[in-house]
């Protein structure tokens, strides 16, 4: 029988430091740390900006960590993000770490979904760039690193099969 709980909510006043805190956490590479402080955050502040973007980098930070945490997660925080540019720049986020997850997992095909992976993130950097703030290049630096990481580690897409119409 499990046991549950009602959490404790926050002050307002004491977000600012709660957010520092899940920065920190992330910084020390406890991720599972600052989602749960993220998810306080949430609770008492529910449209804070600052907490799911915290939240979405914590969870994808947690993609090649064998924690139960998957790619859907983190794309159900997007909705709530206010700013176009942040849901396409956060979504290629996801798409690239979740393509470096399968880098250094390394089974049979992991390569080739890498490759698939980091082409879906160059495509939302992509169109983050497109409406990116002045002076923000971002999205154009994360666009450079996918396409580095391609050509460093020669990956390709996977190829389609060849159907044999002669066996027919």
């Amino acid at each position: 029988m499990s046991a549950e709980f009602e959490f404790k909510r926050l002050h307002q006043e004491a977000i600012p430091a709660a957010l520092e805190k899940a920065y920190r956490y992330r910084l020390l590479h406890e991720p599972a740390q600052a989602e749960s402080i993220c998810h306080d955050v949430l609770l008492v502040d529910p449209d804070n900006q600052q907490a799911l973007v915290t939240l979405v980098l914590a969870l994808t930070d947690r993609f090649d960590r064998s924690y139960a945490v998957g790619v859907t997660q983190a794309r159900e925080v997007l909705p709530r993000l206010h700013s176009e540019y942040d849901r396409a720049y956060y979504a290629g986020i996801i798409s690239e770490r979740r393509a470096k997850a399968q880098l250094r997992d390394d089974n049979p095909g992991s390569s080739h979904d890498a490759y698939e992976y980091l082409r879906e993130a160059m495509d939302w950097y992509e169109k983050a760039e497109a409406m990116r703030p002045q002076d923000n290049d971002d999205a154009i630096l994360r666009w450079n690193t996918c396409a580095r990481i391609i050509m460093g580690n020669k990956l390709t897409p996977r190829l389609e099969p060849v159907l044999d119409l002669q066996s027919e």
